[in-house]
């Protein structure tokens, strides 16, 4: 493979941040001999990629296989990336500094939807052809999984293939099926073809996509354009993840990236059920690793990585059935050392007074809780399962604990929303404040702060809430107002999210194929790095509708009935539409349902569908 490194090393003095694109850190993993070649790539900076556990965990799958090597890739920053265009240098692989045109495949993670622009901007400096059809057979193998991947449709055009699911088991599959018919020499119509017949692979070249009134007679969007073809396609499991090792090898930048620490996941899948959370019905079942795997595995990794800090990661850390134990045992192993234990996810109803004690140790930073919602009634909307008086409990255990700093998460435009829920975040945040000013001392109390941060909700597909719509942009910042006006403390800050950037968000997670031209004029017109403030381009994206004739309001904004065919109806997260259909019905008679991991099942369909063991209290908590 060609070695870009003299050509780089005379253009690294003009990037910003020349640690970004230089190889070696510690725990890099190299594979000269090997005859198959995978990059997996992150649509987005060093920073924000390196710390991201699924390029971790995708490249240590593949580089375990015999034969096979994996490297890593990120986007440039916008401004070395224009640096390296105008120099003729292409985009490339960390480890070796390759062309990434020259690997055997290239992987790319879907994070999120504001990464859309960033994946044609990655394939365009790498020179690779953006459409899937105007690839030839000497181009990588572009295959696309990740969050969003649950719906497809808008990345379609751009892809070989796309992974539903996760992908420990059903990436080593591909790989090696690629491998062979390649060294038999197949061309890449018959391997894309071949993979499309493994579960949880969807290869969307080899779907038409229909019109609307059609795919609403069918009960699909897409139909297969030869006999013989998969024409739905369930999630992929890594039925291994309880038993797995916790500890895996892992890079230790040479420069700052975000959740700079070491991240040791304890706890896959979140059954608490809330309708707006895409993680929670994607990542189903509930799979735990053992509290001597855990304690063994980050032990390990504190001596083998230098950090000072460990975070025990997952949806809901604190719904780990040994968690109280697991955090006993660290404290205990790293007394005087120095090191933080901490958890990034801690739900209300389960922070107590012991879970205070045990998270942090002595270092107290900042803490978020997620009410989500100001009110009681929308709470129950959602399914969030929490009271006002978990809020308060939480606050009292943490604030006399040594906390100081507390921030509260909360959406706006969920459905059913009223003003009074808007005047609710203000009137639960005034009165968190209070509480947390009384659990100090008198002499602390001028150290407390509380902030409130406030996202637009965001429609999610797979989600009960698919069928609602986004509220418009000029509605979001109204009502943004109105908190800021409702909440009376000057101690209590507010701060809110972009409604245009996440408008951008619901056009992409609602839409259809039809999406896809509009990301890539998007693009045309300058559209990327979308999730970054300074370089978000509103314009570009309406200038690419207005060209497309494309009514971004009704992809967004639209409410549908429960019984209308979403653009994604073809893939499944493991929760069956019928679940889905009655969740939203609770939710608009304000009526919630149990965890199943602690009360009874409540037939979503995970487990049966998926052939696992279901995942209930007796399971989990013996």
């Amino acid at each position: 493979m060609t070695d870009l490194w003299p050509r780089l090393e005379r253009l690294i003095p003009r990037a910003e941040r020349p640690a970004r694109y230089i190889d070696h850190e510690w725990g890099a993993t190299y594979k000269l001999e090997a005859d198959y070649r995978y990059c997996m790539a992150y649509p987005d900076t060093y920073e924000l990629g390196q710390a991201n556990q699924a390029v971790r965990i995708l490249c240590n799958v593949v580089n375990a296989q015999e034969g096979m090597a994996a490297e890593r890739a990120f986007l440039p920053a916008a401004e070395f990336a224009d640096t390296m265009r105008a120099e003729g240098l292409p985009a490339f692989s960390l480890e070796s500094c390759a062309p990434l045109a020259e690997f055997d495949c290239l992987g790319i993670t879907l994070p999120h939807e504001l990464a859309a622009t960033n994946v044609l901007e990655l394939l365009d400096l790498a020179g690779i052809p953006l459409h899937a059809e105007d690839r030839a057979d000497g181009d990588p193998l572009v295959i696309g999984g990740g969050p969003c991947a649950f719906n497809p449709e808008p990345y379609a055009p751009f892809f070989d293939v796309i992974v539903i699911g996760e992908g420990e088991d059903v990436n080593v599959e591909l790989l090696q099926l690629h491998r062979r018919m390649r060294d038999a020499g197949a061309s890449r119509a018959e391997i894309v073809r071949a993979i499309a017949q493994i579960p949880g692979c969807y290869a969307p070249s080899l779907y038409r996509w229909l019109p609307e009134a059609e795919a609403q007679e069918r009960g699909s969007w897409i139909e297969p354009v030869e006999e013989g073809l998969p024409e739905r396609f369930e999630k992929r499991l890594f039925e291994g993840f309880a038993d797995s090792p916790t500890w895996e090898p892992c890079v230790v930048p040479f420069t700052e990236v975000v959740h700079d620490r070491l991240n040791v996941e304890i706890l896959r899948g979140c059954t608490r059920g809330c309708r707006f959370c895409q993680a929670g019905m994607m990542y189903r079942p509930v799979r735990e690793r053992s509290a001597d795997n855990i304690v063994a595995s980050v032990l390990r990794g504190l001596a083998e990585t230098g950090y000072d800090e460990v975070s025990l990661t997952s949806l809901s850390s604190t719904d780990h059935s040994q968690i109280a134990e697991i955090l006993r045992r660290l404290n205990e192993a790293c007394a005087g050392k120095g090191i933080r234990i901490s958890i990034p996810s801690q739900r209300l109803d389960s922070f107590g007074v012991e879970m205070a004690e045990l998270v942090a140790g002595q270092k107290k930073g900042g803490l978020t809780f997620a009410p989500e919602a100001g009110t009681q009634r929308l709470r129950d909307v959602i399914n969030k399962g929490v009271t006002e008086d978990d809020l308060f409990g939480a606050i009292d255990a943490a604030f006399a604990a040594g906390w100081r700093r507390c921030k509260l998460y909360f959406m706006i435009g969920l459905p059913t929303e009223t003003d009074e829920d808007i005047k609710g975040i203000a009137s639960l945040a005034q009165r968190a404040y209070d509480r947390a000013k009384k659990a100090v001392p008198p002499e602390q109390r001028g150290n407390v702060r509380m902030s409130v941060s406030c996202a637009l909700f965001v429609p999610k597909a797979q989600t009960p809430f698919q069928w609602d719509g986004q509220i418009t942009p000029e509605e979001a910042l109204r009502r943004v107002d109105l908190l800021r006006r409702s909440v009376k403390y000057r101690a209590v800050d507010v701060h809110w999210h972009d409604p245009e950037t996440s408008f951008v968000e619901a056009v992409m997670s609602r839409g259809g194929r039809e999406c896809a031209a509009w990301v890539e004029e998007a693009w045309r017109r300058g559209a990327r790095f979308d999730a970054w403030t300074e370089h978000f381009k509103e314009g570009a994206w309406r200038e690419a509708a207005d060209a497309l004739g494309l009514d971004l309001a009704q992809v967004a904004q639209r409410t549908y009935d429960t019984g209308y065919v979403m653009p994604w109806a073809h893939v499944s997260a493991g929760v069956s539409t019928r679940w889905l259909q009655r969740e939203r019905r609770l939710a608009q008679e304000e009526k919630t349902t149990p965890d199943c991991s602690f009360e009874r099942c409540s037939a979503c369909g995970v487990c049966p569908d998926l052939g696992v063991d279901i995942q209930c209290q007796e399971v989990r908590h013996g």
